[in-house]
């Protein structure tokens, strides 16, 4: 058993490396990603040009560095393969893509995007790169999918830092929110099966962000912050403000997922909100610690008229799987392990990542094939004591 698991394995990872192949011209780079791509799948403490060359028995990082910095081939070419991999094997009709962003802690001013800024990653403002990830789950796995390294202005109106980072002319500032919608896009142009989105406040707060994905009928579940415009009947308000006027029977005890300790249980509550149209409908949804009630987070949803409210509340908690990527892809595959400067570098050693993860998603999916979660129906019924109709119970 454990020789054809091992035979399995190995077919596995070829499957991966003929989807992109062919993105390389010559042999000798292709041959490199292939090693590339094995150490970091491969147990080693730390994934860098120096111990990736070690493992692989060369005496230099020379050509783990070529194969980032000079070899001609097409990071993006290899992320749209990436795409068809990851349909293939873990598309679902209920995917979810999820847009977040994560730091890579760094020393010094060169390397592309790099300047004193605020990292959820570490809890406070140090001198790092943004990189913007999108992920895709389903019943069947989750993975990183696409990635983009965020560029503060400063860096987009330096000629000279640009020039010395390799960032080509056609290179733009562009918000997270914005890097967020491009990656969705190519997604779903891809193919890629997706009938959510979800995200945290930064994104959840643009309206640019909302309405697009409101043009392209695509639901959302989106943390929005407490002070919020929300419409309601009666005008605008703030979510804080409504989650006070809430009645009791609005509130209900729900699991929006298994966490490392069981079920993750709170409290929610589910408002509509005025703007139906063409078959979909708005609502706000609230969840409440149960330990402490003052702890509230606040989502603006978006999906068709008659969408279950445990489906909203499912979407919601399915947005913790990208941090559970990002632990994955760091711990796992040396996501923050690189040392490289140039902005096209970061994109190669994300992109090989990104394939290693996969890999690794779809091993274990196929490890576990035919389990799935499942979500009971439920009956909700209108108030309409308020300046939102609440779904009480």
């Amino acid at each position: 058993m454990l020789i054809d698991e091992i035979v399995g394995w190995r077919a596995g990872l070829d499957d991966l490396l003929a989807r992109f192949a062919h993105r390389f011209g010559r042999a000798e780079p292709r041959r490199q990603a292939l090693t590339y791509l094995v150490g970091l799948l491969s147990p080693l403490a730390s994934k860098n040009g120096w111990t990736l060359a070690e493992a692989a028995g060369d005496a230099t990082p020379d050509r783990m560095q070529r194969l980032l910095n000079r070899s001609a081939w097409d990071p993006d070419a290899v992320r749209d393969d990436l795409f068809a991999y990851v349909s293939e094997h873990l598309g679902h009709d209920d995917g979810v893509l999820i847009v977040d962003e994560t730091g890579f802690l760094k020393k010094g001013i060169k390397s592309a995007g790099v300047q004193r800024q605020y990292s959820g990653t570490a809890g406070r403002t140090e001198n790092c790169q943004l990189g913007v990830f999108l992920a895709y789950a389903s019943p069947a796995g989750r993975i990183l999918v696409d990635r983009e390294l965020y560029l503060p202005r400063g860096w987009c109106d330096n000629p000279t830092r640009r020039a010395e980072a390799g960032i080509a002319a056609n290179v733009e500032f562009a918000t997270k929110p914005a890097l967020g919608l491009r990656m969705i896009e190519r997604a779903i142009t891809a193919g890629l099966s997706a009938k959510w989105v979800t995200a945290d406040e930064a994104y959840g707060q643009d309206s640019k962000f909302r309405t697009w994905l409101q043009q392209q009928r695509i639901g959302y579940v989106l943390a929005v912050p407490r002070n919020q415009r929300v419409p309601t009947i009666a005008g605008n308000s703030r979510p804080d403000v409504l989650a006070a006027a809430a009645p009791a029977l609005a509130w209900k005890r729900r699991s929006c997922g298994n966490g490392a300790k069981g079920p993750r249980l709170y409290d929610w509550a589910v408002a509509s909100l005025p703007g139906a149209a063409d078959g979909y409908g708005h609502w706000l949804l609230i969840r409440r610690s149960i330990t402490d009630p003052t702890d509230l987070a606040y989502y603006l949803c978006f999906a068709p008229t008659g969408t279950q409210d445990e489906d909203l509340i499912r979407i919601a908690g399915t947005r913790w799987a990208v941090e559970e990527c990002f632990q994955t892809a760091k711990t796992e595959v040396g996501l923050d392990h690189y040392q490289v400067r140039r902005y096209d570098a970061w994109y190669r050693h994300i992109t090989l990542v990104l394939c290693a993860h996969a890999y690794l998603a779809v091993t274990a999916a196929h490890a576990k094939k035919g389990a799935s979660d499942t979500m009971t129906a439920s009956f909700r019924s209108p108030s309409a004591r308020s300046d939102v109709c609440w779904h009480t119970w």
